[in-house]
């Protein structure tokens, strides 16, 4: 008697479109698609976003909101990349034609610390960490021109920087008359080599940078600045407060020389003061009771005396201020997806579902692919919109918004788009794990809005807030921000002014690292359930 054991038939075609994965896709868009409640709550996701941005606009009224906005507010000077920045600074200058090099020995940096006016509780002596003194060659005296400089800092030794967003470190350390700094830089077309040195024989090249589009005549010679000297308290009431004092910083050069093709200058040749981003008929308050802002010449040797920064800007309106409705947003894209799921549980259906498709991963996949998507398009037609309706509103009203590039603006819109994405696939393992709605939306909030809600309040010490935008969910949020943290840049750097501890790509992997393995452990619990 024969023992092989017969197969039940079963067709390639029929299994394929009971099984296959593009019939799952289609069976749960259909179900996704046929329940009014979940598509009007995909449009008021839409909504919400869009207005609590155009309400953000309409209620920031710039200081120049009357009248022509152009004439009555100018624009902040925009830098060689298209970033806005701050160029304020003492400058002795003299022009450089073609090639050439400029050469200086710097012997002193020094500097005060003042509250600011009317009431001048304190001043002290001493450098803020980024106060600088040295040498530069720029474009032109104009603001947000390139420029390349050597420099000393306060706290953190030579530096060679340039276009304001690049810093290159040299030599640590201080200066004195015993221990003094040469600095040189030189130019080549458009490339500047900085180089430092302790004798004036022996040099050290630094850094190097290609200006493009350099002029054949540029501006050469001695600088100096100081920023203003940010202080961060702990608030006994939660949170952190930020105070900024004026400060003021002195260097002193020797040894000054200009060489150059068509320029073969020293210390005595024709040069000029210019104080770069300051209004030459205005004298602030405090300058009445200390130095001046300006140039002291003793024979050979050059005091110079400045405030300002050399920097880019990170206050002010920025792109991703207009999508404040994406919390709320956040929220509804929560419940919604949690519903996809419970919502057959709850009647039961689930057992059909599965019996349409006995590979329950599969099942959870495809959900996830349906919930993904149309959360994606929707997030990325509420956040286009917000962005070029808002950004226009705000300039419209005298706001400045901070400029970036085509590619940081799509990145932010894009990025809102996908944070709404993973986060409605993460509320979907959630929901599918719980197998209740109300504990699942609740787990969701918790984990995603919560902790954002808590890092940007100002309730939490900035130690514990850089945690929680680092180890939770909440971390996709940095996909959003457009302005990064440049570490030669005075700044309060937390979550509460916009700055988050990750980069934005990588807060959004945190995000999607909860979202599968919330869908991993849902996936293995449908497994080992029954229906």
């Amino acid at each position: 008697m024969s023992t092989d054991t017969l197969t039940p038939y079963r067709s390639a075609t029929q299994a394929s479109a009971r099984d296959g994965f593009v019939h799952l896709l289609r069976a749960e868009w259909t179900k996704f698609r046929t329940v009014r409640g979940w598509l009007a709550g995909m449009v008021a996701t839409v909504l919400v976003v869009v207005l609590l941005g155009v309400m953000y606009a309409v209620g920031s009224q710039g200081s120049c909101d009357m009248g022509a906005v152009e004439a009555a507010c100018p624009a902040p000077p925009v830098g060689p990349d298209g970033a806005q920045v701050t160029d304020r600074f003492t400058f002795l200058h003299q022009p450089l034609a073609g090639d050439g090099s400029v050469t200086a020995r710097l012997t002193s940096m020094t500097g005060i610390i003042t509250y600011p006016p009317p009431d001048h509780d304190e001043i002290v002596p001493g450098l803020v960490p980024w106060a600088k003194a040295g040498i530069i060659v720029k474009e032109s005296t104009r603001q947000g021109s390139a420029y390349a400089a050597m420099l000393l800092s306060g706290k953190h030794g030579v530096r060679m920087q340039y276009d304001f967003t690049h810093d290159t470190a040299g030599r640590p350390g201080g200066v004195s008359a015993a221990s003094p700094r040469w600095l040189r830089l030189t130019r080549s077309g458009d490339i500047l080599t900085g180089y430092e040195s302790a004798d004036g024989t022996r040099w050290t090249k630094v850094g190097a940078a290609h200006l493009a589009g350099l002029p054949a005549t540029v501006q050469v010679g001695l600088f100096v600045n100081s920023p203003g000297d940010l202080s961060v308290k702990s608030n006994p009431l939660g949170g952190s407060i930020s105070q900024a004092r004026f400060t003021q910083a002195s260097a002193v050069f020797d040894h000054v020389s200009v060489r150059g093709a068509a320029s073969d200058a020293t210390s005595g040749g024709s040069w000029r003061e210019a104080q770069v981003g300051d209004d030459p008929q205005e004298m602030t308050d405090w300058e009445r009771f200390h130095r001046r802002n300006g140039v002291e010449q003793s024979g050979d040797t050059f005091t110079l005396s400045g405030t300002g920064d050399m920097a880019p800007v990170g206050d002010g309106p920025r792109v991703e201020n207009t999508l404040t409705g994406i919390v709320a947003g956040l929220i509804l894209v929560v419940v919604v997806a949690v519903l996809f799921v419970t919502a057959e549980y709850r009647r039961g259906l689930i057992r059909t579902t599965l019996l349409a498709s006995p590979r329950r991963g599969r099942v959870l996949a495809a959900k996830a692919l349906v919930i993904g998507a149309a959360t994606f398009v929707c997030g990325l037609v509420a956040a286009g919109v917000t962005v070029a309706l808002a950004t226009h509103l705000l300039r419209s009203t005298g706001n400045h918004v901070l400029p970036v590039s085509s590619l940081t603006q799509w990145r932010v819109i894009v990025g809102a788009a996908a944070l709404l994405a993973v986060a409605a696939v993460l509320a979907l393992g959630l929901g599918a794990l719980f197998r209740r709605a109300v504990a699942a939306v609740a787990a969701a909030i918790v984990l995603v809005v919560v902790p954002y809600l808590l890092a940007t309040a100002s309730v939490l010490p900035d130690g514990v807030t850089g945690w929680l935008m680092r180890l939770t969910p909440a971390a996709g949020l940095a996909i959003t921000q457009s302005i990064p943290a440049y570490a030669h840049v005075v700044g309060h750097y937390a979550p509460s002014d916009g700055y988050y501890p990750l980069a934005p790509w990588a807060g959004l992997a945190v995000l999607a690292g909860y979202a599968v393995l919330a869908l991993g452990l849902a996936i293995l619990a449908l497994r080992r359930r029954d229906a």
